[in-house]
């Protein structure tokens, strides 16, 4: 037990630099706030914030994942109360990514393997937030296509959620927005059930990565739901936040940059 702890000690310890560890919960609510804004919980954003910090990715994927529940039930809450849920949707959606979510998230990926891939998602994240489509805006849905279409998309975001320690949200949002398959605010509600659900799936996949949570999470947990509270009553309200989407946005690309470069 001993030598275990001496091998993880310096992956996952949150003291190495305690300014920024301090600042972390912090930075966390900020996050919280934008994505709860647009119906997401935020992941990525956390998942940036912690590659900076040089964290390990066995500490990174369920950190993210247990503030992604939190965020994404306030968001659902929200959502579900404005009558902008989805409820007939989202179980297609669901079908193909929760089996899918679990089983990516139960297979230990190489760092050499997932620093590229969570690179490349923090990137198209970046993007997605940097510059937002004119067709967010749209409010008129279309007819989604048929229910087995529907599982097979929920399914590659799953497979892809569960392997970067994220919700998948980042992709199924633009998609089914971009397709006019529902309103804007009815997206942000689809996005997080689709984000809490697969979530779960990812930490149930891996129990044991519960273990590794930094001691300093319940404040951040404290911190994000404050921050998920805020900012679905913003996006409720439709509020610009465009400033700070592309602080986040360059944020994401830094780190997405430190991933690679090492």
């Amino acid at each position: 037990m001993e030598n275990r702890q001496c091998r993880r000690t310096p992956s996952y310890d949150w003291r190495v630099d305690p300014v920024f560890f301090a600042l972390l919960p912090f930075a966390f609510f900020a996050v919280a706030l934008l994505y709860s804004s647009v119906g997401h919980a935020g992941a990525t954003g956390y998942l940036a914030l912690m590659a900076l910090g040089g964290l390990a990715p066995e500490v990174m994927r369920p950190t993210a994942l247990v503030l992604n529940v939190a965020v994404a039930s306030i968001a659902i809450v929200r959502f579900a109360g404005a009558n902008q849920f989805p409820w007939r949707t989202l179980p297609y959606f669901l079908i193909g990514s929760i089996p899918a979510a679990y089983l990516a998230g139960s297979i230990k990926i190489p760092e050499e393997v997932y620093r590229p891939l969570l690179a490349m998602v923090l990137i198209a994240a970046g993007l997605r937030l940097a510059a937002r489509a004119r067709s967010d805006t749209f409010e008129l849905g279309a007819i989604p296509p048929r229910g087995f279409v529907l599982a097979l998309i929920g399914g590659v975001i799953g497979l892809l959620a569960g392997a970067t320690g994220t919700g998948g949200g980042v992709f199924l949002t633009p998609l089914v927005i971009a397709r006019r398959w529902t309103s804007t605010r009815a997206a942000a509600g689809l996005s997080a059930g689709f984000i809490l659900a697969n979530s779960i799936a990812g930490l149930a996949a891996r129990p044991a990565s519960l273990d590794l949570l930094p001691a300093t999470l319940p404040l951040g947990l404290a911190t994000a739901a404050v921050g998920g509270l805020i900012g679905s009553e913003l996006g409720a309200r439709r509020v610009s936040l465009v400033t700070l989407r592309r602080i986040l946005a360059a944020v994401m690309v830094i780190a997405a940059t430190r991933l690679v470069v090492g």
